[in-house]
């Protein structure tokens, strides 16, 4: 009974994280957070556009709280803004702009909106990024694209620390999918090795010492005479 209480639970959270995304826009919002406190349901909106979530005095902050205890039974809901200081290392956000991009311009343009977005991120000093296009891009026959630059790390332990993100565009040909993945220059590299100036130091000494034992080795033993009886 429990299991399928969260489950449920889960569900309900997913419909509403879908809901409030649908109704403030694509291309706003980058992901939305639900948490339950004693004095109620707190909904954490993480945007790189803060102005256009809140509205003039607040009334979208006003109609989207409304919203949630009609349609979503809350009873205290509270809207928090999150707000995204560098779009461009969150994966969600530039996804969507490359959706967008490609449903304004047409999917004939496509390199052109992935490059520069691919130019951007790398330019906002971004370790690596990648960008795959998957669609009827150019021709009728579906086919996948891709646009990578930078490290970017597929498998293991420091693959986690990657920003991954799917968006779809809607084009004329028909639906476009994409995929962004980030690595931004503050992700914690577990595996990672700074070569600085005390490393290459320690490793002259350890080159010098080992060739001073190799000069040793190499070296002819003198033989110990022996007293004759």
């Amino acid at each position: 009974m429990e299991e399928r209480n969260i489950v449920k639970l889960k569900k309900d959270e997913f419909a509403i994280k879908e809901y409030i995304k649908s109704i403030l826009g694509k291309g706003k919002i980058s992901r939305v957070r639900i948490e339950y406190t004693p004095i109620g349901e707190k909904v954490i909106i993480s945007t790189n556009k803060p102005g256009l979530i809140i509205g003039k005095k607040g009334e979208k902050i006003e109609e989207l709280t409304n919203i949630l205890k009609s349609k979503f039974k809350f009873e205290n809901p509270r809207i928090d803004i999150d707000e995204i200081k560098q779009p461009e290392f969150d994966a969600q956000i530039v996804a969507d702009e490359i959706a967008l991009g490609l449903e304004r311009m047409g999917p004939l343009r496509f390199k052109v909106i992935a490059y520069k977005s691919l130019q951007k991120i790398m330019h906002a000093g971004a370790l690596g990024a990648e960008i795959v296009l998957g669609g009827k891009l150019p021709s009728a026959r579906a086919k996948t694209w891709r646009f990578s630059q930078g490290y970017l790390k597929k498998v293991g332990d420091s693959a986690k620390v990657v920003d991954r993100a799917k968006s779809v565009a809607q084009t004329k040909p028909g639906t476009v999918g994409v995929k962004v993945s980030i690595l931004s220059p503050y992700a914690i590299l577990k595996d990672k090795v700074i070569i600085d100036k005390e490393v290459i130091a320690r490793l002259k000494m350890n080159v010098v010492e080992l060739e001073k034992i190799k000069e040793e080795e190499i070296k002819p033993k003198k033989r110990k005479k022996v007293k004759k009886d």
